[in-house]
């Protein structure tokens, strides 16, 4: 933690009027069964108060608050033969990760101990849970108001809460996060004055306040609003996105262009979809008179895959981030993490995210489509292109990671089983949605086939059922069509 932080930290925590249900002091008083209670007392309350912190000082009065130093070294005392450290770590669950701080402090040496809130479940020392009264410490059951209250504030540890940069002046802060692009992208006018863009910032929780009048910038605010993701540590850097383009089909096959996309996700989203729809070849249709040019992947599909893994990313997995990679025959998006939902029930699941904050932002920035729509989305664009399905895969090659395919037109007759296999169940799903069931016609309609190569079309449904994947929508009559096997 830096020093100057720490001294600003110790001046807020003094500066209040008394002792807070997050802040104890202490002067020379370090039982270590005592700090084990204040450890579980702490963390509760400060999740009760909805707080990331709670301190407890050695070296300051308890009733003026008044800096008197202290004799206590934590790093030296030990307690049943084991360090004090190891010995509060062992008696708390969950997992605590307290610190201790030794504090030059002008006035004296401190001790200051960091204590995180409580997330998942009540913190308990030697099996049981305390909770701050005013300056006591009782046992948690024996207060069930505030028990069951401490219950309903308790929630998992959120990525985007968490600080990617701290203790920031005002003008370090601006020229780290893209404060334009932010009031741009909300629809909202750029205030005049600085105290008003500070305001709608930590709002919306791309900023927090710190101590000493300082300011943090939360991991949300960064990822989508970094002007370069690179002024913060590997955490944050590493999650930018990096686009590869081949000149052939394999990994082998040399690079014809390489770009890591060093904005946020939000403020970079435009200029890397446009970049990549530059690089993509285009398809030239004749019409009766005019010549016109497709791209080879529908841009729709290509906006919510990229912003797809965006949003769906395992954040908690460090040193990987959204890859785009576009061979001569495909392009692969791939994301860090595997899915919450089977890449089979994509297309018709509402989707579950980690990150529900980063996914309203977008979906509010008009960036990505509503929940439930965008995969939909995609393979009908795929559909209508009449190209080959989409595949979404689960890979572990190291790292676990979920990937999305979109391959370049093959006619059906260059199809292989599995690709024309799962075109059918993913039309079947989509017609569903509609309110109609898949027939032969619509089928051959999606591959381009006519009516005379019907046979290949029923073909392809009977091996869709032999997999499972399709079911016939009313036994009793034939003609109804088909649906997929979970409706």
């Amino acid at each position: 933690m830096n020093h100057t932080r720490i001294l600003a930290l110790i001046d807020d925590l003094r500066a209040a009027s008394a002792e807070t249900a997050c802040v104890e002091f202490k002067e020379n008083n370090f039982a270590p069964a005592v700090i084990g209670k204040y450890i579980s007392a702490l963390a509760n309350a400060a999740a009760l108060a909805e707080r990331n912190f709670a301190y407890l000082l050695w070296g300051v009065r308890d009733f003026d608050h008044a800096v008197t130093g202290t004799y206590f070294e934590p790093d030296a005392v030990k307690h049943q033969g084991q360090p004090l450290a190891f010995w509060l770590a062992q008696r708390l669950n969950p997992d605590v990760a307290f610190s201790f701080q030794v504090v030059a402090h002008p006035d004296g040496r401190l001790v200051l101990l960091e204590i995180p809130a409580a997330t998942t479940s009540p913190v308990e020392f030697e099996r049981a849970a305390y909770i701050r009264i005013g300056s006591a410490t009782p046992r948690l059951s024996d207060y069930p108001d505030r028990q069951k209250a401490l219950w309903n504030k308790l929630q998992p540890y959120l990525w985007e809460s968490g600080l990617a940069a701290q203790f920031l002046k005002y003008d370090e802060v601006l020229a780290r996060i893209d404060y334009a692009s932010y009031f741009d992208l909300t629809g909202q006018p750029l205030p005049v004055n600085r105290r008003s863009i500070f305001e709608r910032l930590s709002q919306d929780q791309i900023i927090a306040p710190d101590v000493g009048g300082r300011w943090n910038i939360t991991n949300l605010g960064a990822i989508l609003f970094a002007k370069c993701l690179d002024d913060f540590d590997f955490r944050i850097a590493r999650k930018a996105v990096r686009f590869t383009a081949y000149n052939g089909p394999g990994r082998t096959d040399m690079v014809t262009h390489r770009h890591d996309e060093p904005r946020g996700y939000a403020a970079g989203f435009a200029g890397l979809v446009d970049y990549i729809d530059r690089l993509l070849p285009r398809n030239e249709q004749i019409g009766k008179a005019f010549r016109t040019e497709h791209p080879l992947f529908p841009s729709i599909a290509i906006r919510e895959l990229v912003v797809n893994a965006l949003i769906h990313q395992d954040m908690t997995i460090t040193g990987a981030g959204p890859s785009i990679e576009l061979f001569s025959n495909r392009l692969e998006i791939t994301n860090p993490g595997k899915p919450l939902i089977s890449p089979d029930r994509f297309i018709d699941s509402p989707p579950r995210s980690r990150n529900e904050a980063l996914a309203a932002f977008m979906r509010r920035m008009k960036l990505c489509e509503e929940q439930g729509t965008g995969i939909d989305k995609v393979v009908a664009a795929v559909e209508l292109y009449q190209l080959p399905p989409p595949d979404f895969r689960v890979r572990d090659d190291g790292i676990e990671a979920t990937c999305a395919v979109l391959f370049a037109p093959r006619r059906f007759a260059d199809m292989t089983v599995e690709e024309r296999i799962r075109a059918c169940y993913q039309h079947a799903v989509l017609k569903f949605l509609n309110g109609e069931s898949m027939k032969n016609s619509s089928l051959r309609a999606r591959f381009g086939i006519d009516t005379r190569n019907a046979a290949q079309v029923s073909q392809v449904i009977r091996r869709s059922r032999d997999h499972q994947l399709i079911k016939a929508a009313d036994p009793a009559h034939p003609q109804a069509g088909y649906v997929p096997f979970w409706a």
